[in-house]
């Protein structure tokens, strides 16, 4: 892995390989984003699962699509 300095006086570019610290951090830093995108896929999961169970419930207590429609706007 590699990082890109630029000098913004002079638009000189300059790469130089990662430090192992600097990489550590990267892979530190794309297990967190990656951990955070599958708790928030899990939890729209959920959200999802209760939606479909409430909806469940008011078509077993007689109510139809469109008035469910209208509860849930």
């Amino acid at each position: 892995m590699e990082k890109v300095i630029v000098d913004c006086s002079t638009g000189e570019q300059t790469i130089v390989p990662l430090t192992a610290e600097e990489i550590a951090e990267a892979e530190a830093a794309a297990a967190a984003h990656a951990e955070a995108q599958a708790a928030a896929e899990a939890e729209a999961a959920a959200v999802q699962a209760v939606k479909e169970a409430a909806h469940a419930k008011l078509a077993a207590l007689g109510l139809t699509a469109a008035e469910i429609e209208a509860l849930s706007k």
